[in-house]
């Protein structure tokens, strides 16, 4: 098993209500290709059109499942979702791509989920209990069973999520619609992006980002409050608050450091300028000397910029990658893994030749492509290569929709600092204190997470036999 050293975040969800029968599918086609960075497994695209539901879902990316015929064939309806999705080890097979349809005494529904449920298990085993039959691994399917419980028991949909959530432990924001409605829904502590928007066509639209309304022509409205249910019909939109301010907030930090879009905002904040803060801060907590200042592409350049500019070191493009590389190619043996690294990035010999680099990037998981990537810029005749990251060490597992799957497989707490830096060839090594990791995003509406920092848990652990955080070690390609 090839294990990543690049954390991934697990999906992305897109929803669309239009007032008028219209080409929804165009819509959720163009938001899921800006929000493909969230998740590059699979994909799908549910077309609702007067309560008749045309689905279509399948591994690969966005432009790889849905061709223009394949777009033409989902046709017109009034009601769209759609969702990117990451799959871990544990869960990578077709029957884990969203959104999942589900059929039911009252009717149909569609959902399409982003994040993860710390009793996730529990849940899961207690309806196989009662004979419920699962086709996936994927906490959509546990929340659909449960809505459509509460359904049975209740009038709407929208108050059948609302006690569906009284059960709900973890991370959660999701898309669905039901024959009439969309609905978003962001869980009580916000730990996942949500926001609504409004096309100039009157068709209001949800996404994980901005940058999704931005790709399906909507202008930004607000974000989704954390605990809030959003409900969209006919009448326009109705907002259910019961769960809202039952906790503290605690958005994931690294929406900011890595997950989002640059050209995202975030509850409030500009990614791209919480990313050059990161760089600034860093330059004041690791001052080094040095002759320029570059970025792993592509996550590390926002932060290398403000770096640059904190420091007075010039700023410059150190490494290019190729952007033509694609999910599917192939990595069997470790040789081949180390000459697709080549092929993803290459080094500028002339920007690094004879040279004092600081290399800036989000992260360090296990030092593997780190090691490569500093030995590469050497190789390009670099004198010196500082490598400054944009985040804190490590330390713990993410239980709320990362693929940070175990302590023994984290750098950080199996060495110290120097010993890091001594592993992966740099002459010196600085991260992010978690103090700054808090003060990046300007005009945050929310408190953060930053449990896999070293700080608390927002929520309590996944109880012991919840294998899926055993197993959590992901086969995706592009390490760090």
């Amino acid at each position: 098993m090839m294990h990543t050293d690049k954390i991934h975040e697990e999906c992305g969800v897109f929803g669309v209500y239009s007032p008028e029968r219209t080409d929804v599918a165009s819509l959720a086609y163009y938001a899921l290709f800006a929000l493909q960075h969230r998740g590059q497994e699979s994909c799908g695209i549910v077309v609702n059109d007067d309560g008749v539901f045309t689905s279509h879902k399948d591994k690969g990316l966005v432009s790889e499942v849905f061709t223009a015929e394949r777009i033409k064939k989902l046709g017109e309806g009034n009601i769209g979702v759609g969702h990117v999705l990451y799959g871990t080890a544990a869960g990578r097979d077709r029957s884990n791509a969203q959104p999942i349809v589900v059929n039911h005494r009252k009717g149909r529904m569609a959902i399409g989920h982003n994040g993860s449920l710390v009793n996730g298990q529990e849940l899961r085993e207690e309806l196989e209990l009662g004979g419920a039959i699962f086709h996936s691994t994927s906490d959509a399917e546990i929340i659909a069973y449960l809505i459509v419980q509460e359904r049975l028991r209740t009038g709407s949909i929208e108050e059948a999520a609302a006690n569906a959530m009284e059960r709900l432990e973890g991370a959660y924001s999701i898309v669905l619609t039901s024959p009439t409605k969309l609905i978003g829904i962001r869980d009580p502590h916000g730990f996942r992006p949500l926001c609504l928007g409004k096309t100039r066509h009157g068709a209001y639209v949800l996404a994980s980002e901005t940058s999704g309304l931005d790709a399906s022509g909507a202008e930004y409205i607000r974000d989704i409050e954390p605990g809030e249910i959003v409900v969209i019909d006919k009448n326009g939109i109705n907002s259910i608050t019961r769960h809202c301010n039952k906790c503290e907030s605690s958005l994931c930090v690294f929406e900011f450091i890595y997950f989002s879009r640059p050209d995202s905002m975030v509850d409030g904040s500009s990614v791209h300028v919480a990313r050059q803060r990161a760089g600034a801060f860093l330059a004041l907590e690791h001052p080094v000397q040095a002759d320029i200042v570059i970025g792993a592409p592509d996550s590390g350049l926002d932060a290398a910029l403000g770096f640059a500019r904190q420091s007075g070191i010039p700023y410059d493009i150190g490494l290019l990658k190729n952007k033509y590389i694609g999910r599917t190619f192939i990595s069997p043996t470790q040789a081949m893994r180390e000459d697709q690294v080549r092929i993803k990035l290459n080094a500028i010999r002339p920007v690094l030749e004879g040279k004092r680099v600081v290399l800036v990037d989000d992260s360090i998981v296990r030092g593997t492509t780190s090691r490569r990537t500093v030995k590469m810029i050497r190789d390009a005749g670099a004198k010196e290569v500082h490598m400054r990251i944009s985040s804190p060490p490590f330390v713990n597992p993410c239980f709320y929709g990362t693929d940070i799957d175990s302590k023994e497989n984290l750098i950080a707490n199996n060495h110290t600092i120097d010993e890091i830096a001594e592993i992966i060839g740099a002459d010196s090594l600085g991260f992010l204190s978690i103090e700054s990791v808090t003060k990046l995003a300007v005009d945050c509406k929310r408190k953060f997470c930053t449990a896999c920092f070293g700080g608390a848990y927002p929520t309590r652990e996944p109880s012991a036999n919840n294998d899926r955080y055993a197993t959590k070690i992901s086969e995706k390609e592009g390490n760090k």
